[in-house]
């Protein structure tokens, strides 16, 4: 049973302008792996917006506020299903992580990014 649908767009450049005026304190935003990916692409912009763009969807999901680095993206360590790639997931901190297991709720993802926006829906699933 679905229980909640979020979405967020972002438009790339908030992220440029956010970078040049905090580029130093990315970390507050982001984790160290979901840099480190995004840093190793030929142009990071894009994939950082779409991982903003999915903490803002889960937000709108999940009853009470959270931390920037309270959820993160990561990608599959394998590809799952009839897709050839490893889709992307959502990983969180622990407490939110034991609540989801608690409630019996999982966390869809999905994001799409262009050089001008990008683009996060997170469905919260009870099984």
């Amino acid at each position: 049973m679905i229980i909640a649908i979020g979405h967020d767009l972002v438009e790339v450049e908030r992220i440029r302008g956010l970078i040049e005026r905090e580029g130093h304190r990315l970390g507050k935003l982001f984790t160290a792996s979901e840099l480190a990916y995004c840093r190793s692409l030929a142009d990071p912009l894009p994939s950082l917006a779409a991982r903003f763009a999915a903490k803002e969807a889960f937000q709108k999901v999940w009853p009470r506020p959270h931390g920037w680095r309270d959820v993160w993206v990561e990608r599959a360590r394998t590809p799952g299903g009839p897709f050839p790639y490893a889709p992307p997931l959502l990983g969180f901190a622990p407490e939110i992580a034991a609540e989801m297991h608690e409630r019996g709720w999982i966390a869809h993802l999905t994001l799409t990014h262009t050089r001008v926006h990008a683009s996060a829906v997170v469905v919260l699933e009870a099984q």
